[in-house]
């Protein structure tokens, strides 16, 4: 039977490039991957354009293209994690942006990689078309996320990863409400080969991804993945009540010896003060990250909340990743348990 390869691709006010890419991605399965079937999912999160107008005449024109469309935004991250929950493919491209800044000409590659044996096959943006201040900042992110995690975390590795169906179900086990992609697919081990590429300047439209969601997804990634900010937390602390006791008993020691040269005066009080109260409020808006984090999780809820699912009948998510057969398996056990 022919293996199917599946192609997520999120997008948000998009209308000048969805229709380039999905005709990106046809001409590429056509032209070098004929022997595979091609599952092309869009993920809309919420266009205020015409953006799922032209998916809608895609997807009518071609059964291959299936469109998830999101109730409000969700942000990229959900919404790509929900559009893997309905991905069928033997192998899933786990995201390729509709401004197609990742090419989608290295698709060819990455099959053939998997074909070897691979089960992930990741694309690393060994140079990108952009500012020096940006790359300067995303260095300095993946040091510090290393620095603190448990596993490595590529610096110039993101989404655009072929991943193979038992990775998918892997990373779909994970019930997590804000998922970090990247990091969930590099948590979870498998046999992994890096592809190095050139990270391409959008041609067309601007950019969805502002400084603060940046900023929003980087601290998500550091508090998701390590303890070690809390660990850091309890170290520096004990650290600061170490100097105090030892400035206190230096203190002690130097009035009894020649109380002239024992440190004293408001200046020291008001700086100590400071000091420490700038050191106990970084230490609670820590702990509020994680109680944040903590708290958004066991509120439950679904990831993201679906508006409509458009495409043939059969693409309605009905694989074995699918957010339905997710929800029938989930009926299933519940029942089974109310039997038992």
């Amino acid at each position: 039977m022919m293996k199917k390869i599946t192609v997520v691709s999120p997008c948000y006010n998009e209308e000048d490039n969805v229709a380039q890419c999905h005709a990106a991605v046809a001409a590429i399965f056509a032209r070098d991957l004929p022997g595979y079937a091609r599952e092309h999912i869009f993920v809309d999160n919420a266009s205020t354009d015409r953006t799922v107008a032209i998916l809608r005449e895609i997807a009518a024109a071609d059964p291959s293209v299936r469109v998830v469309v999101n109730a409000r935004n969700f942000g990229v991250f959900r919404s790509t994690f929900n559009g893997l929950r309905h991905a069928t493919g033997d192998a899933t491209l786990v995201m390729l942006p509709v401004d197609l800044q990742d090419p989608p000409e290295l698709l060819p590659e990455f099959v053939a990689l998997w074909e070897q044996g691979y089960e992930v096959v990741a694309g690393a943006r060994s140079t990108r078309e952009e500012g020096l201040v940006l790359r300067s900042s995303r260095k300095a992110f993946y040091r510090i996320i290393n620095a603190l995690s448990d596993f490595e975390l590529s610096p110039d590795v993101g989404e655009f990863q072929l991943i193979d169906r038992k990775v998918l179900d892997a990373v779909l086990s994970h019930n997590d409400h804000y998922p970090y992609i990247r990091g969930i697919i590099a948590s979870v081990g498998f046999r992994r080969i890096i592809v190095p590429y050139v990270w391409k300047a959008r041609k067309r439209g601007v950019s969805k991804h502002s400084l603060m969601m940046m900023i929003d997804q980087a601290l998500n990634a550091i508090f998701a993945f390590t303890k070690a900010p809390m660990r850091f937390c309890t170290m520096v602390g004990a650290a600061i009540a170490a100097l105090c006791l030892i400035f206190s008993a230096f203190s002690v020691i130097a009035y009894l010896v020649d109380p002239s040269v024992a440190p004293r005066g408001t200046t020291t009080i008001i700086v100590s003060l400071f000091f420490l109260s700038g050191i106990q409020l970084l230490f609670i808006g820590m702990l509020g990250e994680y109680i944040t984090a903590i708290h958004n999780q066991v509120r439950g809820g679904p990831t993201v909340i679906e508006r409509e699912v458009i495409g043939q009948a059969t693409a309605a998510g009905t694989g074995p990743g699918s957010a339905t057969a997710t929800r029938t398996a989930t009926q299933k056990t519940k029942r089974t348990a109310r039997q038992g």
